[in-house]
């Protein structure tokens, strides 16, 4: 068997049966963290929750199926959210306003500095310089971090809602102002922040996220918001979720969002005591909702996962999402739903001559193979079963488009089309 049969036999072990919990997502790996996850973010190998009581962990998803913490710090407060720039974790910490967490030696995080804003914060975002902290009732706080031992607020704008989540992308930055929709503040004079336009959303922000032209506004589900002039921010969109969308990523044409389903609220200020007419349904559990935005106006669902938590924050990073599932901690699950394309036959240039045909029996040929790692996928890219040396029986399959994914002699992951026939 020549090398391209080889990856072609790789692509069909991967498929496995679908749930009902589930659609083109599967769960990968999961990391149990002693708090309730309720923000995440993923930086080269590592992904950082914060993890309410149990403040701020760091987890290896080097291998995502094997995720595990390495290290932690449990900040005085309760962490809400987390934003990550080069060695430093910067920790939304409730009451406990900003946390500065050294991250440069992953295995043992330390503080070093930190600013106490005056009331409670929520959600954290850094570009440059600054820090912008979601800071409940006292709007917008900015915060310098250029030194990072000694973090100073250098300016402040008080939205009229609850500041509950904060993007930056540019010169501005938008908060998810919880009933005061989103507000779309200047931040070229971090001295001066103030506002230039907003769009009040029908329902409670709680989660924002910028790309391009658009904001994504979690609430009763996802709200399409056009930025492109920021002064006068527009409807663009909306898909509602089962339970109430805090977390919100944006990849590639698609929404990630963090849903919640049925969790009691962890109180943190009076208007949560008194807010408790969450729009949720009694069967909408948690879990991950994938949209499809590549038409902001008509988005659409593409894939779910039922998780057994409370799903509060989201991050997206190459294949994976890392969702802050409350009390089941960090789930790592992939979306699969874009289908898989046969790997490119590099002597060529181009795809295969022609699929591999097979009948009752798959064999896969044990040179230059490393069929420990081979998968049979079906057109969608769902994992069917594995495949081992040798001959694999597969009369029990419908006949029809298979992909094998298998390593090749140099060790990348190769898919090649197979069709099943009976």
């Amino acid at each position: 068997m020549t090398k391209n049969v080889c990856l072609l036999v790789l692509v069909l072990a991967v498929a496995a049966p679908v749930t009902a919990d589930s659609l083109n997502c599967r769960l990968v790996g999961t990391c149990d963290t002693p708090g309730l996850a309720r923000g995440v973010a993923v930086a080269g190998n590592y992904a950082y929750v914060a993890d309410y009581s149990a403040g701020l962990r760091v987890i290896s998803v080097s291998d995502p199926a094997h995720s595990s913490e390495v290290g932690y710090y449990d900040t005085p407060g309760s962490a809400e959210g987390v934003a990550v720039a080069g060695n430093y974790a910067y920790v939304a910490d409730g009451i406990a306003g900003l946390r500065v967490i050294s991250v440069s030696d992953p295995a043992h995080p330390s503080e070093v500095g930190y600013y106490d804003t005056p009331d409670y914060a929520y959600g954290v975002a850094v570009a440059g310089n600054y820090a912008y902290v979601a800071d409940d009732n006292s709007g917008l706080r900015i915060i310098s971090v250029s030194d990072p031992a000694h973090p100073s607020e250098v300016g402040y704008y008080d939205t009229p809602g609850y500041a509950y989540g904060v993007a930056v992308a540019g010169d501005y930055a938008y908060i998810a102002d919880y009933h005061a929709g989103l507000r779309v503040i200047s931040v070229s004079d971090p001295a001066h922040p103030s506002e230039v336009g907003y769009y009040d959303t029908p329902d409670y922000a709680k989660g924002v996220a910028v790309a391009g032209n658009y904001a994504y506004v979690g609430g009763s589900g996802l709200t399409v918001i056009s930025i492109s002039d920021p002064t006068n921010p527009t409807y663009v969109g909306y898909y509602g979720t089962p339970g109430d969308a805090y977390g919100v990523a944006v990849a590639g044409n698609y929404a990630y969002v963090a849903y919640d389903g049925v969790e009691p609220p962890v109180l943190g200020t009076q208007h949560l005591r008194v807010a408790g007419n969450y729009a949720h349904v009694a069967d909408a559990s948690a879990g991950l909702r994938v949209i499809s935005v590549s038409d902001p106006a008509h988005p659409s669902e593409v894939g779910y996962y039922v998780t057994p938590g409370f799903a509060r924050g989201v991050a997206v990073a190459g294949n994976y999402a890392y969702v802050a599932d409350g009390s089941a901690g960090l789930r790592v699950i992939e979306y699969y739903g874009a289908g898989v394309e046969e790997t490119m036959n590099e002597e060529r240039g181009t795809m295969n001559v022609g699929p591999t045909v097979a009948r009752g029996v798959l064999r896969l040929a044990i040179d230059d193979c490393r069929v420990s790692n081979a998968e049979l996928l079906d057109a969608v890219g769902r994992k069917v079963t594995e495949l081992r040396p040798g001959a694999n029986d597969v009369r029990g399959l419908a006949p029809g488009v298979y992909f094998v994914r298998m390593a090749n002699s140099d060790g990348r992951m190769a898919n090649a089309k197979l069709i099943l026939t009976r």
